[in-house]
Protein backbone atom coordinates (compact mmCIF):
# COMPACT_ATOMS: atom_id res chain seq x y z
CA UNK A 1 0.00 0.00 0.00
CA UNK A 2 1.28 2.93 -0.96
CA UNK A 3 0.78 6.64 0.71
CA UNK A 4 -0.25 8.20 -2.10
CA UNK A 5 -3.17 6.03 -2.39
CA UNK A 6 -3.70 5.99 1.43
CA UNK A 7 -7.27 7.52 2.89
CA UNK A 8 -5.91 8.16 6.16
CA UNK A 9 -8.14 8.86 9.46
CA UNK A 10 -5.84 10.57 12.36
CA UNK A 11 -6.84 10.98 16.10
CA UNK A 12 -5.14 13.69 17.58
CA UNK A 13 -4.48 15.17 14.36
CA UNK A 14 -4.54 18.89 15.85
CA UNK A 15 -1.17 19.12 17.53
CA UNK A 16 1.79 17.22 18.66
CA UNK A 17 2.55 13.60 16.74
CA UNK A 18 -0.90 13.48 15.09
CA UNK A 19 -0.60 16.74 13.11
CA UNK A 20 3.29 15.84 12.24
CA UNK A 21 1.76 12.45 10.82
CA UNK A 22 -0.87 14.14 8.99
CA UNK A 23 1.45 17.02 7.06
CA UNK A 24 3.52 14.10 6.04
CA UNK A 25 0.79 12.33 5.01
CA UNK A 26 -0.74 15.03 2.64
CA UNK A 27 2.61 15.80 1.48
CA UNK A 28 3.01 12.46 0.35
CA UNK A 29 -0.05 12.36 -1.64
CA UNK A 30 -2.38 10.28 0.71
CA UNK A 31 -6.15 11.74 1.66
CA UNK A 32 -6.43 12.37 5.25
CA UNK A 33 -9.06 13.50 7.60
CA UNK A 34 -8.38 14.28 11.36
CA UNK A 35 -10.13 13.30 14.30
CA UNK A 36 -9.36 15.90 17.13
CA UNK A 37 -11.66 17.36 20.21
CA UNK A 38 -10.24 20.99 19.06
CA UNK A 39 -12.53 22.43 16.33
CA UNK A 40 -10.27 25.37 15.93
CA UNK A 41 -7.17 23.90 15.51
CA UNK A 42 -8.72 20.56 13.93
CA UNK A 43 -10.43 22.76 11.19
CA UNK A 44 -6.89 24.81 10.37
CA UNK A 45 -4.66 22.17 9.87
CA UNK A 46 -7.00 20.38 7.92
CA UNK A 47 -7.25 23.45 5.42
CA UNK A 48 -3.98 23.54 5.64
CA UNK A 49 -3.06 20.12 4.59
CA UNK A 50 -6.04 20.03 2.03
CA UNK A 51 -7.65 17.31 4.03
CA UNK A 52 -11.19 16.78 6.09
CA UNK A 53 -11.99 17.02 9.83
CA UNK A 54 -13.88 15.84 11.98
CA UNK A 55 -14.59 16.94 15.73
CA UNK A 56 -14.76 13.93 17.44
CA UNK A 57 -14.82 12.78 21.22
CA UNK A 58 -12.65 9.39 20.89
CA UNK A 59 -14.44 8.04 24.19
CA UNK A 60 -17.93 8.31 22.46
CA UNK A 61 -19.50 5.68 20.30
CA UNK A 62 -21.83 7.99 18.90
CA UNK A 63 -18.99 10.75 18.21
CA UNK A 64 -16.37 8.01 16.74
CA UNK A 65 -18.93 6.45 14.37
CA UNK A 66 -19.90 9.82 13.11
CA UNK A 67 -16.44 10.63 12.50
CA UNK A 68 -15.63 7.71 10.31
CA UNK A 69 -18.82 8.13 8.59
CA UNK A 70 -18.09 11.68 7.78
CA UNK A 71 -14.49 10.39 6.57
CA UNK A 72 -15.66 7.56 4.80
CA UNK A 73 -17.79 9.82 2.62
CA UNK A 74 -15.29 12.48 2.31
CA UNK A 75 -12.24 10.40 1.08
CA UNK A 76 -14.38 7.74 -0.64
CA UNK A 77 -12.81 5.12 1.52
CA UNK A 78 -10.39 4.46 4.86
CA UNK A 79 -7.08 2.43 4.46
CA UNK A 80 -5.47 3.85 7.47
CA UNK A 81 -6.20 4.93 10.76
CA UNK A 82 -3.58 6.19 12.75
CA UNK A 83 -4.71 6.51 16.75
CA UNK A 84 -2.41 9.84 18.25
CA UNK A 85 -5.03 11.16 20.24
CA UNK A 86 -4.30 11.24 24.13
CA UNK A 87 -3.13 12.81 27.24
CA UNK A 88 -0.81 12.45 29.99
CA UNK A 89 -0.79 13.49 33.72
CA UNK A 90 1.24 13.39 37.09
CA UNK A 91 0.57 11.79 40.05
CA UNK A 92 1.77 9.37 42.70
CA UNK A 93 0.16 6.35 43.87
CA UNK A 94 0.19 7.97 47.44
CA UNK A 95 1.45 12.01 47.24
CA UNK A 96 1.30 14.65 49.96
CA UNK A 97 -2.24 15.10 49.59
CA UNK A 98 -3.16 11.18 49.73
CA UNK A 99 -4.44 8.72 47.34
CA UNK A 100 -4.12 9.14 43.53
CA UNK A 101 -7.59 10.74 42.15
CA UNK A 102 -9.27 8.03 40.84
CA UNK A 103 -11.35 10.27 38.60
CA UNK A 104 -8.23 11.15 36.88
CA UNK A 105 -6.70 7.71 36.22
CA UNK A 106 -9.94 6.61 34.96
CA UNK A 107 -10.34 9.55 32.59
CA UNK A 108 -6.51 8.46 31.65
CA UNK A 109 -7.51 5.30 30.70
CA UNK A 110 -10.58 6.08 28.73
CA UNK A 111 -9.12 8.52 26.83
CA UNK A 112 -5.90 6.70 25.98
CA UNK A 113 -6.85 2.59 25.58
CA UNK A 114 -10.26 2.82 25.32
CA UNK A 115 -10.38 5.88 23.04
CA UNK A 116 -7.90 4.00 21.05
CA UNK A 117 -10.02 0.61 20.54
CA UNK A 118 -12.71 2.74 20.08
CA UNK A 119 -11.53 4.15 17.15
CA UNK A 120 -9.80 1.10 15.81
CA UNK A 121 -12.34 -0.87 16.11
CA UNK A 122 -15.27 1.05 14.55
CA UNK A 123 -12.30 1.97 11.70
CA UNK A 124 -11.60 -1.37 11.15
CA UNK A 125 -15.40 -2.48 10.15
CA UNK A 126 -14.90 0.53 7.14
CA UNK A 127 -11.25 -1.16 6.18
CA UNK A 128 -12.70 -4.70 5.82
CA UNK A 129 -15.47 -3.10 3.04
CA UNK A 130 -12.12 -2.56 1.04
CA UNK A 131 -11.71 -4.79 -2.18
CA UNK A 132 -8.49 -6.87 -1.27
CA UNK A 133 -5.17 -6.45 -3.22
CA UNK A 134 -2.61 -9.61 -4.07
CA UNK A 135 -1.88 -9.91 -0.19
CA UNK A 136 -5.56 -9.83 0.83
CA UNK A 137 -4.49 -6.45 2.53
CA UNK A 138 -7.26 -3.76 3.08
CA UNK A 139 -5.42 -1.67 4.95
CA UNK A 140 -3.95 -0.89 8.59
CA UNK A 141 -4.59 0.27 11.78
CA UNK A 142 -1.26 2.05 13.49
CA UNK A 143 -2.01 2.34 17.24
CA UNK A 144 0.36 4.88 19.86
CA UNK A 145 1.71 3.45 23.08
CA UNK A 146 4.96 4.77 25.00
CA UNK A 147 8.08 3.76 26.15
CA UNK A 148 6.73 4.65 29.58
CA UNK A 149 4.74 1.18 28.84
CA UNK A 150 7.71 -0.59 29.61
CA UNK A 151 9.79 2.04 31.21
CA UNK A 152 7.34 3.80 33.53
CA UNK A 153 8.48 6.20 35.88
CA UNK A 154 7.11 7.84 39.11
CA UNK A 155 3.94 9.53 38.99
CA UNK A 156 3.04 7.87 35.93
CA UNK A 157 0.96 4.70 36.99
CA UNK A 158 -2.14 5.88 35.32
CA UNK A 159 -0.16 6.96 31.99
CA UNK A 160 2.21 3.95 31.83
CA UNK A 161 -0.94 1.82 32.36
CA UNK A 162 -2.84 3.29 29.64
CA UNK A 163 0.58 2.49 27.64
CA UNK A 164 0.82 -1.18 28.21
CA UNK A 165 -2.41 -1.55 27.51
CA UNK A 166 -2.30 -0.21 24.08
CA UNK A 167 0.59 -2.12 23.90
CA UNK A 168 -0.64 -5.35 25.10
CA UNK A 169 -3.60 -5.76 22.62
CA UNK A 170 -1.40 -4.87 19.75
CA UNK A 171 -0.97 -8.56 19.11
CA UNK A 172 -4.26 -10.19 19.27
CA UNK A 173 -5.63 -7.52 17.49
CA UNK A 174 -3.59 -8.28 14.95
CA UNK A 175 -4.76 -11.41 14.91
CA UNK A 176 -8.35 -10.92 15.35
CA UNK A 177 -8.51 -8.56 12.12
CA UNK A 178 -5.90 -10.99 10.05
CA UNK A 179 -9.07 -13.03 8.12
CA UNK A 180 -10.23 -9.26 6.89
CA UNK A 181 -6.33 -8.21 5.54
CA UNK A 182 -6.27 -5.30 8.33
CA UNK A 183 -2.59 -5.16 9.86
CA UNK A 184 -2.15 -3.35 13.36
CA UNK A 185 1.01 -1.89 14.28
CA UNK A 186 1.66 -0.11 17.66
CA UNK A 187 4.49 2.69 17.70
CA UNK A 188 6.10 3.43 21.27
CA UNK A 189 7.89 7.07 21.22
CA UNK A 190 10.34 8.34 23.43
CA UNK A 191 10.28 12.08 24.41
CA UNK A 192 9.14 13.51 21.69
CA UNK A 193 9.30 17.81 21.06
CA UNK A 194 5.21 17.97 21.72
CA UNK A 195 3.26 21.24 22.83
CA UNK A 196 3.14 19.52 26.07
CA UNK A 197 7.11 19.71 26.61
CA UNK A 198 7.99 22.74 24.52
CA UNK A 199 6.41 24.48 27.52
CA UNK A 200 9.11 23.40 29.74
CA UNK A 201 11.77 25.41 30.72
CA UNK A 202 14.76 25.03 28.44
CA UNK A 203 16.74 23.83 30.96
CA UNK A 204 14.35 20.90 31.88
CA UNK A 205 14.27 20.38 27.84
CA UNK A 206 18.23 20.05 27.73
CA UNK A 207 18.41 17.26 30.80
CA UNK A 208 15.72 15.53 29.24
CA UNK A 209 17.62 15.41 25.75
CA UNK A 210 20.86 14.75 27.54
CA UNK A 211 19.00 11.59 28.61
CA UNK A 212 18.93 10.06 25.40
CA UNK A 213 21.83 8.10 24.49
CA UNK A 214 21.91 8.34 20.34
CA UNK A 215 20.99 11.20 19.38
CA UNK A 216 21.42 13.24 21.95
CA UNK A 217 18.04 15.24 21.83
CA UNK A 218 13.82 15.27 22.03
CA UNK A 219 12.73 13.22 19.20
CA UNK A 220 10.69 15.21 16.32
CA UNK A 221 7.25 14.55 15.54
CA UNK A 222 8.19 14.51 11.75
CA UNK A 223 10.23 11.06 12.58
CA UNK A 224 6.81 9.69 14.10
CA UNK A 225 4.75 10.53 11.07
CA UNK A 226 7.53 9.32 8.48
CA UNK A 227 7.64 5.75 10.92
CA UNK A 228 3.48 5.69 10.72
CA UNK A 229 4.16 6.50 6.88
CA UNK A 230 6.78 3.19 6.82
CA UNK A 231 4.85 0.67 8.19
CA UNK A 232 1.75 1.71 5.79
CA UNK A 233 3.77 0.94 2.86
CA UNK A 234 5.71 -2.20 4.97
CA UNK A 235 2.72 -4.44 4.48
CA UNK A 236 4.91 -7.38 6.09
CA UNK A 237 4.64 -5.78 9.56
CA UNK A 238 2.49 -6.68 11.39
CA UNK A 239 1.60 -7.07 15.20
CA UNK A 240 4.83 -5.60 16.69
CA UNK A 241 5.17 -2.72 18.68
CA UNK A 242 8.31 -0.66 17.45
CA UNK A 243 9.86 1.47 19.97
CA UNK A 244 11.45 4.88 18.57
CA UNK A 245 13.36 6.50 21.38
CA UNK A 246 16.85 6.82 20.78
CA UNK A 247 17.68 3.76 22.77
CA UNK A 248 16.11 5.86 25.62
CA UNK A 249 15.40 3.46 28.74
CA UNK A 250 13.72 5.59 31.57
CA UNK A 251 14.38 4.77 35.10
Amino acid sequence: MKLADTAAVITGGASGLGEATARYFAEQGAQVTILDRDAERGAQVADEIGGHFAQTDVTSEESVSAAIAHAAEKMGKITACVNCAGIAIGAKTVGKEGAHPLDAYKRTIDINLVGTFNVARLAAVEIAKNTPDADNARGVIINTASIAAFDGQKGQAAYAASKGGVAGMCLPMARDLASSGIRVMTIAPGIFMTPMLAGLPEEVQQQLAADVPNPARLGDPREYGRLAGFIVEMGYLNGEVIRIDGALRMR
